[in-house]
């Protein structure tokens, strides 16, 4: 192959080309024209003496050479804008780009909330886009370029991406304020304290439990309590933790839900320690190596890092890994 009829424009056309696998939208990727992109392709398959990509019902369909080519050119190109950008100095005041990141709803109210408010004041021309997190396609998302940035527990992160820890989550218990199986009794100060409440108290209310997949009604919880030979009342199966706190206030049900979801966002609701053990998880963000160099980045992670101290009130741990 005539490796000089190559230009670098030709194998950034290619990279789109085959992530895109169509023509328009590689086109809409690159900013330029369908007619000079479908010229390109045309050079591309002349220098690779291959049709690289196949017209098909839906886009088109790469052949096995292109295939092939696709990861060590993605590697070489992105170390090439590595070398393009490593000089450049980031001014998170006049920063000018667009972020994906990819988060469960309840992440999404904990953690991007905050993290937008931040952002706001700190780079105004940073933009988020937040796409709901699919742990079966974050890693393929993430080698495509389609996020920037996961966050998720570490058990469900490709091995393949960097990890950073962000905090340890717990859970909490709430209910309304007011409700009858929880009413407030005056303590030793004379100020009112919440009743506690046992296991056996609990598994007699009415409880919202939340099931993403849809139509459970069960969780571990029920397993712990079985073990002490109780049964729970669940009436509500909820697809999202964002439902919960709302229907929690203005009813009698209650609802084991994960503490940063109610900070500073619980009135109407008692917030109060779960009358059994009950395991925590830990939550990570995570990203590709692509973006690890990359300096607006590895600032906005750093972002990520601090609202995850801010909201539990102590210090992010972790290393890159």
């Amino acid at each position: 192959m005539d490796t000089s009829r190559l230009d670098l424009n030709l194998l950034v056309t290619l990279e789109a080309l085959l992530t895109e696998r169509h023509v328009t939208r590689a086109a809409a990727r690159l900013n330029l024209s369908q007619p000079a992109v479908s010229a390109q392709l045309a050079r591309l398959r002349d220098v690779f003496e291959d049709p690289l990509l196949l017209p098909a019902q839906r886009g088109m369909t790469p052949t096995a050479k292109a295939l092939s080519l696709l990861e060590p050119l993605r590697q070489a190109l992105d170390q090439v804008r590595g070398v393009a950008s490593s000089h450049l100095n980031f001014d998170p005041a006049t920063a000018d780009l667009t972020v994906t990141i990819a988060a469960s709803d309840y992440l999404q109210t904990s953690v991007l909330q905050p993290l937008v408010l931040r952002l706001r004041r700190e780079a105004p021309g940073i933009r988020i886009a937040v796409r709901h997190m699919d742990p079966a396609q974050h890693a393929a998302q993430m080698a495509r370029g389609d996020v920037d940035l996961g966050l998720m527990q570490p058990i469900e992160a490709a091995p393949s991406l960097r990890m950073r820890a962000l905090f340890h989550e717990r859970y909490v218990l709430i209910a309304r304020r007011g409700h009858p199986a929880l009413a407030s009794k005056p303590g030793k100060t004379g100020e009112k304290a919440p009743a506690k409440l046992s296991a056996k108290a609990f598994a007699k209310l009415e409880q919202v439990i939340v099931s993403p997949a849809g139509g459970a009604f069960s969780t571990p919880v029920d397993q712990a309590l079985a073990a002490l030979g109780l049964k729970r009342q669940v009436v509500l199966s909820a697809a999202s933790f964002l439902f919960v706190p709302d229907i929690v206030a203005r009813s009698d049900l209650v609802a084991l839900v994960p503490e940063r979801l109610v900070k500073g966002r619980s009135a109407g609701l008692q917030v109060l320690t779960p009358p059994l053990p009950i395991e925590g998880f830990d939550i990570a963000m995570v990203w590709h190596e692509r973006n690890q160099g990359h300096a607006a980045q590895r600032w906005l992670r750093e972002q990520v890092l601090a609202v995850g101290a801010s909201r539990d009130g102590g210090t992010a741990g972790g290393t890159a890994s």
